[in-house]
């Protein structure tokens, strides 16, 4: 996967003026905020440090101050290679996703989806021990690419159907406003959620989403942040979650043309909290592996080419 190098004098101007950049952004700039929020309250002390050492200062030590980056870059001219990573296009009305067939970009290169970038970006952060790169990574960018797409992932129509560039293309309204499908999960679930139950304070919703989803002794957060075989990262079990919702509930009952109220609204709500705490919970267990002090980062989890092979093959 293509990396960009970029100076450090070019690199705190980048992140300078897109930190002051305003507009609408994919999860929205609410629900990334809300995941890397989640994250940083369940990050061990060794975790911590090392992230507050990768951010630039002006951050403040917040990694989510800057989990949007990754979005306001994205158009770009420099980082437009970025696009296809945020996002997995599976077939339409398949509701299953392979890594094999499905993790490209649309001139068939392999591995540039979502999914592949957040193995390659926990792979970068795992092999530079001390934060010290032996491979001219950039590691502050390996930590934000790695905590937006964590997020991307987590958002079923970012591993939505081909056709319709994962609800981008189907029209509908939101209550008045006509919008699309993608923008509906991507900010206009989460920013009613604010309006209607939170008085459009977002720490409000962080803090109930942390209540219910993280604090319960009844949550699963356990069972969401194992990864199979102790692997640091198994973002293809994220993306077939995903898939799976996307057919079960955003896809559902939402054709174009369509007005989504409040029966669509107030039915989809809980599994948004749920994906967003979920994203924040698996986040904080990643960086938590990578970053534990004396301890050896667990293996990255990767697809085997011949198994992609043999299934090009059948």
């Amino acid at each position: 996967m293509a990396r960009s190098a970029v100076s450090a004098r070019t690199w705190a101007l980048i992140l300078v003026l897109l930190f002051l950049l305003p507009g609408a952004l994919p999860w929205g700039k609410e629900g990334h905020y809300a995941i890397c929020k989640i994250a940083e309250g369940l990050l061990s002390e060794g975790a911590q440090a090392s992230v507050k050492k990768l951010l630039p200062s002006y951050a403040g030590g917040n990694l989510s101050a800057l989990c949007s980056w990754a979005d306001q870059i994205r158009h770009n001219f420099r980082w437009r290679w970025t696009g296809p990573l945020h996002y997995i296009d599976t077939p339409d009305f398949a509701c299953n996703y392979g890594y094999c067939r499905d993790c490209h970009d649309t001139t068939a290169h392999k591995d540039r989806c979502v999914a592949g970038a957040i193995y390659n970006y926990s792979a970068q952060l795992s092999a530079s021990p001390g934060l010290n790169s032996q491979h001219g990574y950039n590691l502050t960018e390996a930590l934000l690419f790695l905590s937006h797409f964590m997020g991307d992932i987590h958002q079923p129509l970012h591993v939505g159907f081909a056709g319709d560039e994962g609800g981008n293309t189907i029209i509908v309204r939101w209550f008045r406003r006509k919008t699309n499908l993608h923008h509906v999960w991507d900010t206009m679930i989460i920013e009613s959620a604010l309006k209607k139950f939170h008085g459009s304070d977002l720490s409000s919703m962080i803090q109930a989403i942390r209540t219910k989803y993280l604090v319960d002794p009844a949550a699963a957060i356990s069972s969401w942040v194992n990864c199979a075989s102790n692997e640091t990262v198994c973002p293809d079990t994220h993306a077939s979650e995903s898939v799976g919702l996307a057919c079960r509930y955003a896809y559902r009952n939402a054709t174009p043309g369509a007005t989504l109220g409040d029966e669509y609204f107030l039915s989809r709500l809980p599994l948004v909290e749920k994906r967003l705490a979920q994203a924040g919970a698996r986040l904080a267990a990643t960086l938590n592996s990578i970053f534990t002090a004396g301890r050896p980062p667990p293996p990255i989890s990767s697809p085997i080419e011949p198994l992609c092979r043999e299934w090009e093959q059948g």
